[in-house]
């Protein structure tokens, strides 16, 4: 297991997926210490900066990358599992956009009224006591919020040669938004090119399920990523697995068609690791299965829908990577 740093410079960052030369190069069962920009780029730096007039579109969400993962093809898995998420200055960032969020009028929900008033807010970030504070603009309401650190946008390149501004989520992972990619989880992506070209970036110091005012606690990230590869046996849409969950996910528009992908996912996933036949793992999906909003703001939705590992029995994911990573994960924090 080799250790790898990823500082990129502000003109290495990436806003898109796919067509771009790896910053490193590292094999299956590396880490790699990576540095994350938050979604504005560093550039909103008071509450007069407001980001609609100083951060262009495509130059939101910068990401760290693309990394080479050595002997990945087509076809395989790539297992991504966080170690770490710390965030890397004493402030986050949340705002309000003009014709942006869940219950704004957008570009394509075209409505009379007048765009959201953009507003910006400043979170204090308290590493020690692993807060962040909430100040209301227009009253002196205050409340500490628990740190619960994520990565909003991580993904591989496209398949067919394709290039995807970062900001939409698809079958490579990309923009998914869900709190659920925070430390102690493994993502899987499905592989679509050779070394699998991973990045990553828009770090939230909190955000909650559904992005709904769209955007989280956005923050600059240290974090620590460990890397492995399945091959073989790629799934269509990027899954994820924590220590009581399996979840598959589904993006796209409307939020039913999200909805429908990741939970036919989800059956499919629990009659492969069971032996069930799909209705029988549709019937356990429907009983005992989660499905929280991970975004509904970004030109696609995603869904998560989430079965509890104990339904499964004695059987493990992808061969119990996960478990193998998680391992890895403890001797290499242990180390620190």
């Amino acid at each position: 297991m080799a250790i790898h740093q990823l500082t990129p410079l502000p003109e290495q960052y990436s806003y898109v997926f796919g067509g771009r030369a790896p910053l490193l190069s590292v094999h299956p069962g590396d880490i790699v210490e990576v540095s994350t920009e938050d979604c504005f780029g560093g550039r909103v730096k008071t509450p007069e900066d407001f980001p609609s007039q100083i951060v262009p579109f495509n130059e939101l969400n910068p990401v760290s990358g693309p990394i080479e993962v050595i002997g990945a093809e087509p076809g395989d898995v790539l297992a991504v599992h966080f170690v770490s998420i710390i965030p890397a200055r004493r402030y986050a960032i949340s705002s309000t956009f003009p014709l942006f969020g869940a219950l704004s009028a957008t570009h394509e929900t075209a409505m009379l009224h007048e765009p959201l008033e953009e507003r910006v807010w400043f979170y204090d970030i308290d590493l020690d006591a692993w807060t962040a504070t909430f100040r209301a603009k227009n009253s002196d309401y205050t409340l500490a919020l628990p740190l619960d650190p994520m990565h909003g946008t991580v993904g591989v390149a496209p398949a067919g040669g394709e290039v995807r501004l970062v900001v939409t989520p698809s079958t490579h992972g990309g923009n998914m938004d869900t709190p659920e990619a925070r430390a102690g989880t493994t993502l899987y992506l499905p592989v679509n090119v050779a070394g699998a070209m991973l990045s990553l970036g828009d770090g939230h110091a909190r955000q909650g399920e559904g992005e709904v005012c769209g955007t989280g606690l956005e923050s600059a990230m240290n974090s620590v990523i460990a890397l492995d590869l399945i091959k073989g046996g790629a799934s269509a849409w990027p899954r994820l697995e924590n220590d009581e969950f399996i979840m598959s996910t589904g993006s796209a528009r409307p939020l039913e068609d999200a909805f429908r992908i990741s939970q036919k996912d989800l059956v499919n996933w629990a009659s492969d690791l069971t032996g069930l036949d799909t209705l029988d793992a549709y019937q356990l999906v429907s009983q005992m299965g989660l499905a929280p909003a991970a975004n509904v703001c970004d030109p696609n939705y995603t869904m998560l829908a989430k079965l509890p590992k104990w339904t499964l029995k004695d059987t493990q994911a992808y061969g119990g990577v996960h478990g193998r990573l998680r391992t890895a994960a403890v001797e290499y924090l242990a180390a620190r």
